[in-house]
């Protein structure tokens, strides 16, 4: 099936990555709109651990792996935003007419791994040449399938940040509607459904890790930095809760 989807053209591939300058002030990443860092076009709001956990002695957010604003530390951030899924519903519906279930599930499954495998590619491309921050990165296959290559790629909906609203704010500084045809639902999902979107920390102490449950006072602080009411908040962080909501 994929050597037919490739001979065929019967998939088309974009993406878009962007880079701004960039500095963490407390749990948030103001993004500037140019090096001047007087003008702040997005801010990009992060989430902190609060459970006790013996075997980590620190409570991370996103926003500790780009330089504080007060440090003097001029850093970046980057986005990215990429999709295999263009011409998905032609394909599926020629598998519909047929009642090919079986080809249909396989499509859609194809164009997920074709939509990760390209986050893979353009990620290295990032680190070696668009961005370079690891421009002499020699890596093979299996190496970098276990991420260690230096950054890491989180996105909103994730463990390290499982607010999918931050979506919006990524959308509007990668313009992806226009540049990449990839849209946001209103319920935070990307179309086509093949796609992967995500932030780039370039960060040497960068890594992954979950958030996890989350306290009623951090909730209500989230709420404010990103100008909504708690209860609008509550009801996008409830699976990460550690309290019952009144």
């Amino acid at each position: 099936m994929l050597k037919s989807i490739v001979d065929g053209r019967k998939l088309t591939a974009n993406g878009v990555a962007a880079f701004y300058p960039a500095n963490a002030v407390g749990d948030d990443i103001e993004v500037y709109e140019d090096e001047e860092r007087t003008k702040v076009l997005e801010l990009l709001c992060t989430l902190r651990q609060q459970e006790l956990r013996d075997e980590q002695p620190e409570y991370l957010a996103m926003s500790d792996f780009i330089a504080p604003k007060d440090s003097g530390v001029k850093d970046y951030i980057g986005l990215f935003a990429v999709t295999a899924g263009i011409g998905m519903e032609k394909l599926l519906a020629s598998y519909e007419e047929k009642s090919d279930d079986y080809s249909k599930i396989m499509a859609q499954a194809l164009g997920d791994r074709l939509a990760e495998a390209f986050a893979e590619k353009l990620h290295r491309d990032v680190r070696v040449a668009e961005w370079g921050y690891s421009a002499g990165e020699e890596m093979n296959p299996e190496d970098m399938l276990k991420v260690k290559y230096q950054g890491i790629r989180p996105a909103p909906g994730y463990p390290s940040q499982p607010d999918h609203t931050e979506k919006d704010k990524m959308w509007r500084l990668l313009q992806a509607n226009d540049l990449a045809s990839i849209e946001l639902t209103e319920s935070m999902a990307m179309l086509p459904a093949a796609s992967v979107s995500g932030l780039y920390f370039a960060n040497p102490e960068s890594k992954y890790f979950a958030v996890g449950k989350i306290q009623k006072d951090q909730a209500v602080d989230y709420a404010k930095r990103k100008g909504m009411d708690v209860e609008t908040a509550e009801r996008h962080l409830a699976p990460m809760l550690g309290y019952d909501r009144a």
